[in-house]
């Protein structure tokens, strides 16, 4: 009836991208991500935070047809083949600047879509339809910079628009069993992966932002920040009544986490 809510509020999703195979593979993550994609309601457009837009600056891509980016080497050539044609959204781009405040530079040139975004979203909307706007993280910034950034952005949530982030929770390529299937994962990263979950059930983001306190399981997991803050501007978009999920579960390799961390 009338009284219903003109857009009901969009999910903010942190995705554990792993490895950018995934994009041309059919594996339990990449089935997992379809299965989102199809439960939620169509957004209008998608903000996406990607660990490898990994700048000393905040920018957003504002460019009407954003490029895939083919940021990684010594993968397969069809690899490189993959194209995700998903329109940009200038008016979106717009909107960030304005909820962001401050000095957002509005890219039209340098970026586009890299592999963080692309290799999970051509399974989340395989059509390529749905615009998709990309926001650079600054690593010059603290934690607690990007926590503040995901707070002011909730609002798009409200506004009919996928707020999403592609990381890794754990991610450490030093560990990493490059070319090996099934291998046990690391007493870390399952401890690490354990107490992060808890904490986002409890809804206690303090120690999560705080993450270089939480001692050596943390530090193993996340050895350097860029896969990890993604996770935090999905912290920062979520609302006292969401209910959280773990949509997708699993480790690759041993020291990466596959976990995604939906609120809704």
């Amino acid at each position: 009836g009338a009284e219903k809510k003109m857009t009901e509020r969009m999910p903010a999703i942190f995705f554990g991208h792993g490895n950018p195979m995934n994009a041309i593979a059919e594996n339990e993550y990449t089935r997992a991500w379809r299965s989102i994609g199809e439960a939620m309601p169509r957004p209008k457009a998608v903000l996406c935070v990607s660990a490898h837009w990994y700048v000393p600056s905040v920018a957003v891509t504002a460019m009407e047809r954003p490029r895939t980016i083919h940021d990684f080497g010594g993968f397969p050539r069809e690899l490189f083949e993959v194209e995700y044609p998903a329109p940009g959204s200038p008016e979106l781009a717009e909107r960030v600047r304005d909820l962001i405040g401050g000095d957002v530079a509005a890219d039209t040139g340098t970026w586009g879509l890299d592999h963080g975004t692309w290799s999970v979203f051509c399974h989340v909307f395989p059509e390529a339809e749905v615009p998709i706007v990309q926001l650079a993280i600054n690593r010059a910034e603290p934690p607690e910079f990007h926590y503040e950034l995901g707070r002011r952005l909730s609002p798009l949530r409200d506004e009919g628009i996928l707020i999403a982030a592609s990381g890794n929770l754990v991610h450490n390529l030093h560990a990493y069993a490059w070319g090996r299937q099934d291998v046990e994962p690391f007493d870390w990263a399952v401890r690490f992966e354990q107490q992060a979950r808890s904490l986002i059930e409890r809804a206690e983001h303090g120690p999560l932002v705080a993450y270089q306190t939480l001692g050596e399981d943390a530090l193993l997991s996340a050895p350097t920040p860029d896969h990890y803050l993604p996770l935090l501007y999905m912290l920062g978009a979520a609302r006292e009544d969401d209910a959280v999920s773990f949509p997708v579960a699993g480790f690759d390799g041993g020291s990466i986490s596959m976990l995604a961390v939906q609120f809704s």
